[in-house]
């Protein structure tokens, strides 16, 4: 599917931005590296040759030591088989991930942990207050993030742009009657259902995207009601009823795709608040359980051991660079997509 000069022209202004273009570059690489985390930072080994034979633990069940040849019980600890094979020379190797932590795994050799950052121990931020490797958390805590700022997003928006344009384009009695509604709803304090859910369930991944899409559809369903209530009005959609369009056919696809620019230009400032709101629960200890990583858990360890100023540098540098780059984008595509730049109504 080809696409419209004047949405040729929006794409060509927004990479003349460049902050933004360069934000959107580096944070799609982020979230892509996030989603291969596993091949980056892991305690298994990529590939063990051993005895003429190649194995994959990353990608396969569990290998018990002895499988290997050592003598410690339970998994495989590759960093040591890799030192062990080095030890040993001959055809036997591992190839380990570039930081051979897991996001879960505790290192006590050395000093009590907290411990500061190691590269010769290979953890290149430090590690928490349980010996666990804070880029490991770092990593994976992220890609939970913006895995819950996405999510939330797209089922947000899917439930607030198809009431919205309900309410712009039928309204009288459907308008008031869902606009009492959502005053309602908008009521209920968001934290005390939080906190109300969480001391009577377990609180999962699940539970917190579905908790904040109750919540999250409200915010575009109004600036979608505005958009359709005023396009509803124009020459095209006049046509449109008068050739015997449904109502569906009319919304979705005459009076969205002319309302698209709201959307895309709100989606950025809803991941980035998805992102705060979802640190902010773990911070509070109302978010994710333990051992989960996670930025606010990694904050609320900060904020409470100053004195291993790695910590909370880490994380505060990680949040901060995640929200300015999605600001970025944000700012860039409200400057490129808006309509009074490269559009015209009769």
């Amino acid at each position: 599917m080809s696409l419209s000069p004047i949405t040729l022209n929006k794409i060509r202004n927004f990479k003349k931005i460049k902050r933004g273009y360069y934000s959107f570059i580096i944070l799609s690489l982020l979230i892509l590296l996030s989603l291969i985390a596993e091949l980056i930072i892991n305690s298994r080994a990529l590939v063990v040759h051993y005895n003429h034979h190649y194995y994959f633990p990353v990608f396969s069940d569990v290998y018990q030591g002895q499988f290997f040849g050592q003598k410690t019980p339970g998994e495989t600890n590759y960093r040591q088989l890799q030192a062990q094979f080095q030890q040993q020379g001959g055809d036997n190797y591992v190839l380990m991930p570039l930081i051979p932590w897991n996001p879960y795994e505790q290192d006590f050799n050395g000093s009590y942990p907290p411990t500061p950052p190691n590269a010769e121990q290979q953890h290149y931020l430090g590690t928490d207050v349980v010996g666990r490797d804070i880029l490991a958390r770092l990593v994976y805590g992220f890609r939970t993030a913006i895995g819950f700022a996405l999510l939330t997003m797209a089922a947000s928006y899917a439930i607030g742009v198809t009431v919205g344009c309900l309410m712009g384009f039928i309204g009288g009695k459907f308008d008031l009657f869902v606009q009492r509604l959502i005053e309602v709803w908008s009521m209920v304090p968001f934290l005390y259902v939080i906190m109300i859910l969480v001391s009577i369930i377990q609180p999962t991944f699940t539970l917190f995207v579905a908790i904040n899409v109750l919540f999250g559809w409200i915010g575009i369903t109004w600036y979608m009601r505005t958009m359709t209530y005023k396009e509803a009005a124009r020459d095209y959609v006049v046509s449109a009823r008068a050739l015997g369009a449904s109502t569906t056919r009319i919304i979705f696809r005459h009076i969205l795709p002319n309302t698209m620019v709201m959307i895309v230009t709100l989606a950025p400032f809803t991941i980035a608040a998805n992102i705060t709101a979802l640190t902010a629960l773990d911070y509070l200890g109302l978010g994710l359980m333990p051992p989960t990583p996670s930025w606010g858990e990694l904050l609320q360890q900060g904020k409470s051991n100053l004195d291993s100023p790695w910590i909370v540098t880490s994380v505060v540098t990680a949040i901060v660079s995640v929200l300015v780059m999605v600001t970025f984008i944000g700012e860039a595509i409200r400057t490129a997509f808006d309509p009074k730049h490269f559009t015209r109504y009769n």
